[in-house]
């Protein structure tokens, strides 16, 4: 499989900061789940406030929050952010940090301990998120949560990356 770059973009589409295209959000920061009609400004808001302050949670497209359909799943602790876009129907796409392109090709022969290499988040108790598949700034990360937020689609204002 070949590593490859969707390369950010310094022109946003405008987009509606008061539509909602999520459907569902399973967010594990807070032991809960909401459905769409549970989903309010407020709730959206507490979110994206927590994303520089550390959250793990889900923002799924479909209704049901089921995994074939898109979701975002976000995860931070405070000092690193993962975003991971995708289904089972399509490919996954990662924040990717270019500070760290030098470790994409040590990702398969290097110790999952290996701190130059991975962060110390992990989702959901699955492998620690390497470095290079998280972002250190919060602002951009804050920016991309909302978009999907509101449009379901990826933020071209951070770099992404996926393996073809």
């Amino acid at each position: 499989m070949e590593f490859k770059i969707i390369p950010k973009t310094n022109i946003i589409p405008s987009f509606n900061h008061n539509t909602t295209v999520v459907k569902n959000i399973e967010c594990a920061s807070y032991g809960e789940q909401y459905n769409e009609d549970e989903i309010t400004p407020e709730l959206i808001g507490k979110i994206l406030n927590d994303v520089p302050k550390g959250i793990e949670v889900s923002l799924c497209l479909d209704p049901d929050g089921e995994l074939c359909d898109i979701c975002l799943e976000v995860v931070s602790d405070g000092e690193w952010l993962s975003l991971c876009y995708g289904s089972e129907n399509t490919e996954t796409y990662f924040s990717y940090n270019p500070e760290y392109a030098n470790t994409v090709e040590r990702l398969e022969e290097v110790d999952l301990g290996d701190e130059n290499v991975y962060t110390p988040l992990d989702y959901d108790g699955q492998s620690p998120i390497p470095k290079c598949q998280a972002i250190t700034d919060m602002d951009a990360g804050v920016k991309a949560v909302e978009y999907f937020i509101r449009t379901g689609e990826l933020y071209p204002g951070i770099d992404w990356a996926y393996y073809s």
